[in-house]
């Protein structure tokens, strides 16, 4: 089990001069954490950009370095190297790449302008699953619920465990302390101060919202999360429903997606954490 990944994930200095903020550092170790947390193995892509035209080097687009034979032969090259690697060892689980890089961007890429698209050397692998680093190193899930009885319990674990099949760290209360009854005030403080903490810290939420009404400790949590700014998907397989236009409560529904069968739920999460188009101005982005 492996993933793909652009070089610079692995080594900044593999950029152009410059470029490389905070935040991108921060990303990258979370790829690299999540990739250590599941096993997966990170087997980084050459860097193309480097091979052709060294390091330091100053930022550009394509057009303005890279629009030439040479680097196309470069390209045709490196895309051979990795061909024979994935014969030898299988296909990745995808592509992890870097909007809005030249040769390694997923959604968008900077040809003279930014442009939608891949990058010109991941455009070379169109069968392969590409994702961009900040999206995949949005990975960290609370998961509320109600955890009253076995039969919650046990549906909050199958759920769990779906979501680490698709390599998300799941925070889930009821194994952090939170699966008695007897409690004393000590508990409820710390209890109480340990998820909150917890919410403060994810990526995303998943809420479950069966029942009549929706678990009132779940609701807060949504309601936590979403006054945080954190995206909450909201899994309602219970078929009752609050009127004509809601499956629950509607302040419940209007902040989270809302979806009504575990089999939809991977997908939601990951639209939930694509972080879409990041605004990084007009500057080209550099190589």
């Amino acid at each position: 089990m492996y993933v793909l990944c652009a070089p610079c994930v692995l080594d900044p200095y593999l950029r152009a001069d410059g470029i490389t903020k905070p935040a991108d550092l921060e990303a990258f170790r979370k790829v690299l954490d999540r990739c250590r947390h599941f096993g997966i193995e990170v087997v980084p892509l050459p860097c193309p950009e480097t091979a052709y035209l060294g390091r330091p080097r100053p930022p550009g687009t394509f057009v303005e370095h890279l629009d030439t034979p040479g680097f196309r032969a470069v390209l045709d090259q490196m895309e051979e190297e990795v061909r024979k690697d994935i014969a030898a060892r299988g296909l990745p689980l995808f592509i992890v790449g870097v909007d809005s890089s030249p040769c390694c961007g997923v959604n968008q890429t900077w040809y003279d302008t930014r442009v939608p698209g891949r990058g010109a050397f991941l455009s070379r692998f169109p069968e392969i699953e590409a994702i961009d680093v900040y999206d995949f190193a949005r990975y960290r899930i609370y998961f509320a619920a109600p955890l009253f009885n076995e039969a919650e319990r046990a549906f909050n674990r199958q759920v769990r465990d779906l979501l680490e099949e698709h390599w998300y760290e799941v925070y889930l209360p009821q194994e952090v302390g939170d699966d008695g009854a007897s409690r004393d005030m000590g508990d409820r403080r710390q209890i109480f101060e340990t998820h909150v903490e917890a919410l403060r810290e994810v990526d995303a939420v998943v809420a479950v919202i069966d029942g009549a009404d929706a678990d009132s400790g779940t609701s807060w949590e949504m309601g936590y999360a979403a006054g945080l700014g954190i995206p909450v998907v909201a899994l309602r397989t219970d078929f009752r429903r609050a009127g004509p236009c809601e499956h629950v409560n509607l302040m419940l529904e209007e902040s989270a997606e809302v979806v009504t069968d575990t089999a939809d739920l991977i997908a939601a999460v990951r639209r939930v954490l694509v972080s879409g188009v990041r605004d990084e101005g007009e500057k080209p982005h550099p190589l």
